[in-house]
This record gives C-alpha cells, sequence and structure tokens, in this order.
C-alpha cells in the first residue's frame, strides 16, 4: 500500500505477542523498511537509547507497543515497576520522535485506563470519569498519560500521534508464564497440567462474576494498521469486538475444550479485578473501517492448539 512505501517505521515491542503479528502484517503490506529495536540494545526507559534509536532507524512512522504488562497477580505484585516503566518509556519516546520530526506515530493505551465503574458499553467519552480498578491503576494510569501527552502535542505543535485503547488480547505465541500471563493463557496452561496429572480440582481466582472482553491478536494487529492508514485525529479509539463473556464462563469453555473433566474452586479470596469490560467499538469502525473478524472460539481453539504443540519448549 501506497501509505507504507518507502517509509522506515520503528515497532517498539514488535519482537513481542502482538508485534510480531503487526511486523508481519506490515511486511504483507509492502513496507521494507521495518526496524525492531531489542531492549537488550534500546532501553527505552534511556533517554541516550531512544536517541540512538532514532538516528539508528531514522523512522518516518512509529509504532509504540512496547509495554510491561501482566496479570491481575503481577500488577499487584510490580505496581511502581509497571507505572515508571510504561511512562517513562512513552514519554520519552514521544518527545524525542516530536523533535525528531516523526511524521505519524501510533501509541497503544489499556483498556485498563477505564474507570473502575464505568457504564457499558466504555465509550471513550468515559475516560476520565473516574478511577482505574486498583489492582492495575499504576500500569492503566501509566498508559493515560501517554493520550494526554498526545493530545498536548498534537495541540502546540501539530504533531501527529493517534492513540488507541485495546481490549485483552489473546491468541497464539501469547505469554503462558504463571507469574505473569492474562487470564485466557494462565487458564489453557492450568487446565492442560491439571488433565495431564489426572488433578481432580483446578483453583481459579476470584467469583468468576466479572465479565471480559477479548480480541485476537491478528485482529488487533490489522486495527492498528488500519489506524496508521487512515486515522488522523487526537480522539483515543477503542480497539475491540464489543462482546463480553464471564471468567466463570470463560472457565468452562476452556476447560470443555482442553479436555479437563475435574471441577473448578473458586478461590474468593483473590480480587476479581474490573466488574466489567465491554467496548463501544463504533468509532473504529466509522474512522478507519475496523471490525474484528476471528470468532471467539475459533480464536481460542487456535490459541490452544499453539500450547498443546508448544509446551515443551514452553516449560523447558
Amino acid at each position: 500500500m501506497g501509505f507504507w512505501d518507502g517509509r522506515s517505521t520503528v515497532v517498539t515491542g514488535g519482537a513481542g505477542f502482538l508485534g510480531q503479528v503487526v511486523v508481519h502484517r506490515l511486511r504483507e503490506r509492502g513496507a521494507e523498511k521495518v526496524f525492531v529495536p531489542r531492549s537488550s540494545e534500546y532501553d527505552l526507559r534511556d533517554r541516550e537509547a531512544i536517541l540512538r534509536l532514532l538516528d539508528d532507524a531514522r523512522p518516518d512512522y512509529i509504532l509504540h507497543l512496547a509495554a510491561v504488562v501482566g496479570g491481575i497477580g503481577a500488577n499487584r505484585a510490580n505496581p511502581g515497576k509497571f507505572f515508571y516503566d510504561n511512562a517513562i518509556m512513552g514519554i520519552q519516546l514521544l518527545e524525542e520522535a516530536r523533535k525528531a520530526g516523526v511524521a505519524k506515530t501510533l501509541v497503544l493505551g489499556s483498556i485498563c485506563a477505564y474507570p473502575n465503574h464505568t457504564a457499558v458499553p466504555f465509550r471513550e467519552e468515559d475516560l476520565w470519569d473516574g478511577y482505574p480498578e486498583v489492582t492495575n491503576a499504576p500500569y492503566g494510569l501509566a498508559k493515560k498519560i501517554l493520550l494526554v501527552q498526545a493530545q498536548a502535542y498534537r495541540e502546540q505543535y501539530g504533531t501527529n500521534i493517534v492513540y488507541l485503547l485495546p481490549v485483552n488480547l489473546y491468541g497464539p505465541s501469547d505469554n503462558f508464564d504463571p507469574e505473569s500471563s492474562h487470564v485466557i493463557p494462565a487458564l489453557i496452561r492450568k487446565f492442560a497440567e491439571a488433565r495431564d496429572r489426572g488433578d481432580a480440582t483446578v483453583t481459579a481466582w476470584g467469583t468468576g462474576s466479572p465479565t471480559r472482553e477479548f480480541l485476537y491478536v491478528d485482529d488487533a494487529a490489522e486495527g492498528i494498521l488500519l489506524a496508521m492508514e487512515r486515522y488522523d485525529k487526537s480522539d483515543p479509539v477503542n480497539l475491540g469486538t464489543s462482546e463480553e463473556i464471564s471468567i466463570r464462563e470463560l472457565s468452562s469453555t476452556i476447560q470443555r475444550m482442553v479436555g479437563f473433566d475435574g471441577k473448578v474452586e473458586w478461590d474468593t479470596t483473590k480480587p476479581d479485578g474490573q466488574p466489567r469490560r465491554k467496548l463501544d467499538t463504533s468509532r473504529a469502525r466509522d474512522e478507519f473501517g475496523f471490525v474484528a473478524k476471528t470468532p471467539f472460539d475459533v480464536g481460542l481453539a487456535r490459541t490452544i492448539d499453539w500450547y498443546e504443540a508448544n509446551r515443551d519448549r514452553l516449560d523447558g
């Protein structure tokens, strides 16, 4: 596509779960100059490393996907790290990209930025109507700060920065580490391991009553690239499916698909997190034509199949 022709694009986090799919889709679109900085060489918390990155890559575009992320347990254990690392990476990158004259930058925010009790479906206008859910508030607020920066820079400097709010992502190559994974990979691993050991029960966190919305990683990548190609406004945009499922129903679905025949015990001493999550996705559809394509059962089956095929490597 003409948008990418002859342009240099930096994808921070491009070696990660989402980033790998975005980079693949970029190359399918004919983008030949795609630069994926690795944290070992370009630590985005270090301003000098950012300056080296911009000098080495000379980007026309930046897709800022890099983040320090995890589930409820990881957020509770690392609130300071999750706040500082995510805030400082984005703040410094946007400032130096502005000064370097980068033509367009996309920043990936988080649904965790929304207030804890947001009316369903979440509309972008609701973003400032309260404080985020406490277990992931530091992470959500760090991401939210970058929206303020993006809008301020557009107003003062005319910098073209767009900002997306994706729901929870899932898919093949997700993080299945029990210490830091999100709910779908965590449950897949728990049920698969319990099945193979012949366990009678699996313990899940909370009550199972909260709802969540999930977006397949390939759909998220397509939404990101469509926003880069077609969207040039300061307003944040939700990225999701507008379909919600309770954690209890999700657990039952994964249990059945994995083939675990035992029972699920809910540990109600553990936090539930935000009560509900469901997005209004009409802005993404109307502004840049994004509609998620992958049915949830199809995406879930692909994710489970990938985990089963890669278990030895992941466990090793």
